[in-house]
């Protein structure tokens, strides 16, 4: 018995050191901040396991619904693409149907149509030119008549001189060097009045002499004489002729054709080249300035739109072509390419293709309802 009895001391005592150990070992561990692990019961773990599956297979529905609203908003927009493109085609389709109209609609609008004229086109560059007063034309001229006119009678005198020399109506020796002296400063002058016409019409003018018909109506005022300076660069060579109009004036404004045209001396007011040409009397007043354009390049053919068939709408320019007869269509129309009756076109109308050259505001009107027009 006492042997039993020691024993069980021993190992209450075995189990009480156990047990203050794994207590001295805990109060160790939380004091370093590290935690015991507790095993859960098993089933604890399967009941969460499938409360997991059901978070995920909510989450798996949420993005097939967030995905089913993506879609349908796609849907929903390509419909609406397809509707703006589908309303864009119906009104190109429209605008190409045109306006379709019966002879006596027509006829109350005042409608009238012709074919497009067929022209030839080419590119122009802009100069700025001066009429020039007839008064120093004038004045050049008489000059050049009165020292032609002196040099000639002194050269007449020194011959007459030389041919009664010996004789016994001869003169003196100093009266022939005088008449000698007097024929070659007349001659001097005569040469230096004719050089002073290059400053007044050109180093080449088209004619020889100042007895042709052209210096002639010059100086009397029935043409005028034009002095044209185009910028560096613009021109290479002489062009066959000019168009002009009074500065501020649009290509369509422009006077009859200049011609001919020759070269002429530097302006030393404006950097450029410089040409003579001439014009009628009574476009344009003496000493006014205006706009001249030279023709540059190769011709190119198209059709003209003259200016009465021209109608603005949108900030764009259209006419109207009968495509078939009482159906007209409305065209946009380049104004790039002026000219003196209208606006070349390549593209846009071809040569006989019938244009509204009447009343185009008035078909612009009803084929947009912007007001009533008689039915």
């Amino acid at each position: 018995m006492p042997s039993e009895a020691s024993g069980n001391k021993v190992l209450d005592v075995k189990t009480t050191v156990s047990t203050t150990v794994l207590a001295a070992l805990c109060l160790v561990l939380s004091a370093c901040g590290k935690t015991v692990a507790v095993t859960e019961p098993k089933g604890a773990a399967v009941q969460a396991q499938p409360a997991a599956a059901g978070s995920k297979a909510g989450e798996e529905d949420g993005k097939a619904g967030a995905g089913d609203k993506a879609d349908a908003a796609g849907d929903k927009a390509d419909a609406g693409g397809k509707a703006e493109a589908g309303g864009k085609d119906s009104e190109g389709e429209k605008e190409k149907e045109g306006l379709t109209l019966t002879a006596e609609q027509l006829e109350k609008l005042g409608v009238t149509t012709q074919p497009a004229q067929a022209i030839d086109y080419r590119e122009e560059n802009i100069g700025y030119g001066v009429v020039l007063e007839h008064q120093t034309i004038a004045q050049v001229v008489a000059d050049l008549q009165t020292a032609q006119a002196t040099a000639q009678f002194s050269k007449a005198s020194l011959e007459r001189a030389r041919q009664l020399h010996g004789t016994q109506g001869a003169i003196s020796a100093d009266l022939e060097q005088t008449a000698e002296q007097k024929a070659a400063v007349d001659f001097a002058a005569l040469t230096l009045t004719t050089e002073k016409l290059s400053s007044t019409w050109g180093m080449k003018p088209p004619w020889k002499d100042i007895h042709d018909s052209r210096v002639q109506s010059l100086a009397h005022g029935d043409t005028q004489l034009v002095r044209v300076t185009f910028p560096l660069g613009t021109l290479q060579g002489a062009p066959a002729e000019f168009h002009g109009a009074r500065v501020g004036s649009s290509r369509p404004d422009a006077t009859s054709d200049m011609h001919p045209v020759w070269i002429a001396p530097a302006d030393a007011a404006i950097p450029g080249r410089s040409f003579f040409t001439l014009l009628p009397a009574g476009a344009l007043a003496e000493g006014e300035r205006l706009q001249v354009w030279a023709p540059v390049g190769q011709p190119t053919s198209g059709a003209l739109i003259p200016v009465a068939a021209i109608v603005l709408n949108n900030s764009k320019y259209w006419c109207y072509v009968e495509k078939a007869p009482g159906t007209l269509v409305r065209v946009e129309v380049d104004t790039g390419r002026p000219t003196s009756g209208g606006y070349f076109v390549t593209e846009e109308v071809k040569p006989g293709d019938k244009i509204a050259i009447t009343a185009a505001s008035q078909l612009l009107a009803k084929e947009t309802g912007s007001s009533e027009e008689p039915d």
